[in-house]
């Protein structure tokens, strides 16, 4: 042996010799990627028992191949397990990793094509490479432990996440380009607010989704990405001048309220009313919101109601009359989905959004670019899965091979890859089109090419993710462990086929909106 025994694990050394010493039931070695593990009083606590350490292949042998087979790197990560290595074998170094913060993805197609090596893009610009530099590291840092520990606990996410983010403007960021920029300083000054485009918006929405926690990433100011936009169009100077400030810091959120448990897409079918006071001074609203995201946490609420007038948006301020109630869904309660009720609640006139009985425009102003992030987040969420299957089918051995050995598995890595190219491709050119159409043009020209890209990436995702579960086996419907993510993806993606305009209705809009623009004058 190259050291003492009172040496740090780090430094002590062992050749596999000496280890294989180390076979019996009191005494057990193993080795996993040149690490030395001492594993004799640990065996009874094993979660999956003692028993595993007495097959042939473990006592004083190199376990690596049997450990990833059961388990993530990142239980090799876990103080408590940490403490069990004792050395490393003499001459070797480790040659497998976990999570690096800040890098890219060496498995392939587990990143877009544009970061990938080699391969170039028409889109992204050396500046865009680097912002989505930062927001990762940012993500990684920041971001993701909090995500990984609130979609457990099912609490709202941590204050000092969304302080950070605010520090970077990323909350203002997050609403897209537009006269709100307007003497932000953006990510430290890696971009200038007349910069900022839409592929800067769609870098932060892809990098946010990689966390694969899907109620925390709409907990993390997704009522804010779909309920201030109207308040940022439509608000009197005096109420944006009020909320904006504070909604960008952090400090305050907001959400938007318009589904009911009697109405969702058919928004003329609402029943939460608003009535003017005798005096015309205030809306007095009375009604009922279901499933509204972020509703629990929020402090303003973008809500729809019917008036006299027809349909009209009333910015709600928390208060008197104002009662929010958790809703558990798929996912987890972090996102704060809620039940909402208004009793008789007071608001100024001053907070209408829009035009009386104009709400509808409101909202139609609206849908593009809330269907547009969710396409931005869809697509990336479907590569997670890509990487984690690609990973899982090289480490994982049956019948002695390789799982990606097997052709039938092989033929599903194929599906999902070449369905999750197709929807990034079209996603990238539709923002292509955003950037350089006016707010006017996007609404007659692409609300139905993003109808449609919507209804795709969402079957896409749904297939991709069935391929993921059946690939993954047991524990693909196993909420910890190997399959975790696999499981949490299977069991929320259902939650974008719905969310933003169902599949079948926007399937039917986009449809609708190419038979308008059928020429007069063309035969077959």
């Amino acid at each position: 042996m190259a050291s003492t025994d009172s040496a740090a694990p780090e430094t002590r050394t062992f050749t596999r010799e000496e280890v294989a010493k180390h076979n019996k039931e009191g005494d057990i070695w193993i080795i996993i990627d040149s690490k030395v593990y001492d594993v004799t009083r640990f065996k009874n606590l094993h979660p999956g028992g003692a028993s595993v350490f007495f097959d042939d292949d473990i006592p004083g042998q190199d376990a690596t191949d049997v450990f990833f087979g059961l388990h993530r790197y990142e239980v090799l990560e876990r103080p408590q397990y940490q403490r069990l290595q004792i050395g490393t074998i003499a001459g070797e170094q480790p040659h497998i990793h976990g999570k690096v913060n800040g890098a890219l993805s060496k498995v392939p197609y587990a990143e877009p094509a544009w970061l990938s090596d080699g391969f170039k893009s028409p889109y992204f610009t050396e500046n865009h490479r680097k912002f989505q530099t930062a927001v990762r590291k940012f993500v990684d840092d920041v971001i993701y432990p909090d995500a990984q520990a609130r979609e457990a606990d099912g609490k709202r996410p941590s204050q000092h996440v969304f302080d950070k983010m605010a520090e970077l403007n990323m909350h203002a960021m997050r609403m897209g380009p537009g006269k709100h920029l307007k003497g932000l300083t953006l990510m430290n000054g890696l971009v200038k607010p007349e910069e900022f485009d839409y592929f800067h918006e769609l870098i932060i929405s892809q990098e946010i989704v990689r966390c694969g926690a899907r109620g925390y990433g709409d907990a993390l100011n997704a009522g804010c990405v779909i309920g201030l936009p109207p308040v940022l169009n439509f608000g009197s100077p005096e109420l944006k001048s009020r909320l904006v400030p504070e909604i960008f810091s952090g400090k305050k959120f907001i959400c938007l309220a318009v589904s009911e448990a009697h109405a969702g897409s058919d928004v003329f079918g609402l029943q939460t009313t608003a009535t003017k006071t005798e005096d015309g001074k205030h809306w007095i609203i009375t009604g009922t919101k279901k499933w509204i995201t972020n509703g629990t946490f929020a402090d303003y609420f973008t809500v729809g109601c019917k008036t006299e007038d027809g349909f009209t948006v009333i910015l709600v301020e928390r208060g008197e009359g104002v009662e929010t109630k958790q809703i558990k869904t798929s996912y987890s309660s972090t996102a704060g989905t809620a039940y909402i009720t208004f009793d008789n609640v007071k608001v100024p006139v001053e907070n209408t959004l829009g035009e009386e009985g104009g709400g509808i425009f409101v909202m139609l102003s609206n849908f593009n670019h809330e269907r547009w992030v969710m396409c931005c987040c869809a697509a990336r969420s479907q590569r997670l899965v890509i990487e984690e299957c690609m990973q899982w089918t090289s480490q994982r051995k049956a019948f002695g091979k390789p799982l990606n050995s097997q052709p039938v598995v092989r033929a599903k890595l194929a599906a999902m890859i070449a369905r999750t190219e197709s929807v990034q491709n079209w996603l990238e050119n539709v923002t292509y089109q955003m950037c350089n159409m006016s707010y006017k043009e996007q609404a007659s020209k692409l609300a139905g090419q993003i109808a449609f890209l919507k209804m795709y990436t969402t079957r896409c995702g749904q297939e991709t993710a069935k391929d993921g579960l059946h690939l993954f086996g047991g524990r693909g419907v196993t909420q910890t462990g190997m399959g975790r993510f696999v499981e949490h993806y299977y069991r929320i993606v259902p939650f974008d086929a719905l969310l933003g305009g169902a599949e079948d209705v926007l399937a039917d809009l986009g449809a609708r909106q190419a038979i308008r623009a059928m020429p007069k004058d063309t035969k077959l």
